[in-house]
């Protein structure tokens, strides 16, 4: 009798997500559901943000309370050179620092939000690039 010629076995191609990718519950609830509904963590993850949201603005304050407070100091010097700093302290370096100030202020803020976001976040939902 002929040999009959086998074939190979055929191949499956199994397609899905790899293990490691599966989406699995969170181990505990996201702390968006805590913050809306208004538990004892949520109020805390809020009172958080707020407690660094309010520190910095009391440090870009105080920046801004040190460069205005210190302008009577600067006139009140020797009659001199008093006179020859005005303009310049009015007019041009004060702008600068309160540009710096507010600029460091704001990029701090952007930070505290992004921090908290991050931490309300359900991990399943963030985006693949951060």
């Amino acid at each position: 009798m002929p040999e009959e010629q086998q074939s190979p076995p055929r191949r499956e191609i199994v397609t899905g997500v790899p293990r490691g990718d599966r989406r699995r519950p969170p181990a505990h609830a996201p702390a968006r559901s805590e913050i809306s509904e208004q538990t004892t963590l949520g109020a805390t993850y809020v009172r958080a943000l707020m407690r660094s949201q309010l520190r910095a603005g009391l440090a870009a304050l105080a920046a801004l309370g040190l460069l205005v407070g210190s302008l009577p100091l600067v006139f009140v010097l020797p009659s001199g050179s008093s006179r020859t700093l005005v303009w310049p302290a009015l007019g041009v370096l004060v702008y600068p620092v309160m540009w710096l100030v507010a600029r460091w202020y704001v990029t701090r803020a952007e930070r505290n939000e992004a921090d908290f976001t991050g931490l309300v976040m359900d991990p399943a939902e963030r985006s693949p690039d951060r």
